[in-house]
């Protein structure tokens, strides 16, 4: 699990150093009653959340059908183009999937194949960061680790 939170962060840093020089990307758009379901698609059912302070909320999705999770990070007041980051990881099976950029509205989707596997996932507005760790593990307790930067 240490190594897992290690290459995370790494991959989380570079990945908002990529981001900061995307500043011009185009941001993604949407209604202030944005859902997961919206973001991830009508057969995904929220499963697990988590407060990115009073900014928004990261999502945890799952789909029966296909088995796989979607993560979305979604803002509260969708306004002025925001950093803003979804991710998630199967340590099991090392497949990862990461969103970052400014948006005004949403991070997201991102996608993994999740069925039968813990999951790792998360997301930022502004600087405040959610990283979940082993998370959907059935009996298992998760981990949760909130930051601002």
């Amino acid at each position: 699990m240490r190594l897992t939170r290690s290459v995370l962060s790494a991959a989380a840093s570079a990945a908002l150093a990529v981001g900061a020089s995307t500043a011009l990307a185009s941001p993604a758009s949407a209604a202030p009653n944005t859902t997961p379901q919206k973001v991830c698609g009508s057969g995904y059912k929220t499963v697990n959340s988590a407060q990115v302070g009073s900014l928004g909320t990261v999502y945890l999705t799952y789909n029966a059908t296909n088995g796989r999770n979607c993560v979305a990070t979604i803002r509260t007041n969708p306004g002025t183009a925001l950093d803003m980051s979804a991710w998630i990881f199967v340590p099991a099976t090392e497949e990862a999937a990461e969103d970052f950029g400014r948006y005004t509205s949403y991070a997201g989707p991102v996608r993994v194949y999740g069925k039968g596997h813990c999951v790792d996932w998360g997301g930022s507005i502004d600087n405040v960061y959610v990283q979940v760790y082993g998370s959907n593990c059935g009996s298992l307790k998760e981990h949760r680790v909130t930051f601002t930067r």
